[in-house]
């Protein structure tokens, strides 16, 4: 019953997603097939980094099937949770419930994170030099005026500076002072209704020590790999828009929509939607709207509808994945285990 609830929610967002008018601009051909499953293939290697990461980083202690279910679960979170929050609050339980102990969880979360916001921080400027912030920015002042390109490069500077402090407070934390991590843990213990698990909270604060000083002591090798797969993740995470434009017209500026996708998820960091939902489509469409061949009039509806197909495909999955997996785990994990 839990699974066909959540698979009917689901289905509901998806009908309300969907803008039949907008869609239908759209000419469905086998070549559009074609370029669609090549998206998904890019939605495939995405989960795929993820995915060698976590085996990576947990130094391969949980199996292909384990680290595949912590993904989907993380996913899933991520997509119902606001961006400011995102499933990284809950990634922790999953790897502990997996076998992990709560202190391990803990590093091997802080380190994803680490190299998750690293990838921003070194691509960021990256893209800025290549395409040039005029460029970047420009759709959106074709769209609806210069004053919402000045908003959007605010919010875009505002995003990179809170990534760039989270990448600094972390690195910091993990590499160079893992006891001010334990001190932040145990001082949150400390607090009224928490005190009981205040014992818990010490041991997982000596884990994340230990764990932390196995990462500071791993190669410079060690963590190139980890951030190859990250880079495979985030990197095939961009190119899906790129494979659905491709679906139906013939486009050209490949670097500048895969730049202007980095920069959309640096300013979803800040969105208070579940996923960056609606904020997501809105920029995304005002970004790749002058990318568009055609007709001017109609180039923001064609954009819109590519948004739509984009988070058909990015987003809505991990919410049919969660339906059928949730349930389930959650009853083998915590009511079986807890009996």
């Amino acid at each position: 019953m839990p699974v066909l609830i959540g698979l009917a929610v689901v289905a509901l967002l998806i009908f309300r997603e969907i803008d039949n008018t907008t869609i239908g601009m759209l000419e469905f051909t086998w070549r559009s097939l074609f370029w669609l499953f090549v998206a998904w293939l890019f939605m495939v290697g995405r989960d795929l980094g993820y995915i060698l990461r976590i085996r990576y980083l947990t130094g391969k202690t949980i199996n292909w099937l384990q680290a595949f279910r912590i993904i989907m679960l993380w996913e899933f979170t991520s997509a119902i949770s606001p961006s400011t929050v995102g499933g990284t609050a809950f990634a922790v339980i999953f790897l502990h419930k997996e076998g992990l102990s709560v202190g391990k969880s803990t590093a091997v979360v802080l380190a994803t994170s680490f190299l998750d916001e690293l990838y921003f921080v070194l691509m960021f400027p990256l893209i800025l030099a290549i395409v040039g912030g005029k460029v970047l920015f420009s759709s959106a002042t074709v769209a609806t005026g210069a004053q919402l390109m000045n908003n959007l490069i605010i919010v875009a500077v505002i995003g990179y500076i809170i990534i760039l402090l989270w990448v600094l407070l972390v690195g910091y934390g993990l590499f160079f002072n893992p006891s001010s991590i334990k001190k932040v843990l145990i001082g949150l213990f400390k607090l009224p209704g928490l005190r009981r698990w205040k014992d818990k909270a010490e041991k997982a604060g000596d884990d994340i020590v230990a764990s932390s000083e196995e990462f500071k002591d791993q190669p410079i090798s060690f963590w190139l790999k980890a951030f190859l797969a990250t880079f495979l993740s985030w990197s095939s995470r961009y190119w899906v828009v790129n494979a659905i434009l491709l679906a139906f017209f013939n486009v050209k500026e490949h670097f500048l929509i895969f730049a202007r996708q980095l920069v959309t998820w640096i300013m979803m960091i800040i969105s208070p939607t579940p996923g960056g939902s609606g904020f997501a489509e809105i920029i995304l469409g005002r970004f790749i709207s002058d990318t568009i061949p055609g007709d001017p009039l109609h180039t923001g509806s064609l954009a819109l509808a590519i948004a739509i197909i984009w988070r058909l495909i990015s987003y809505y999955p991990y919410l049919l994945i969660g339906a059928l997996i949730v349930p389930g785990w959650i009853r083998k994990k915590f009511v079986h285990q807890n009996s």
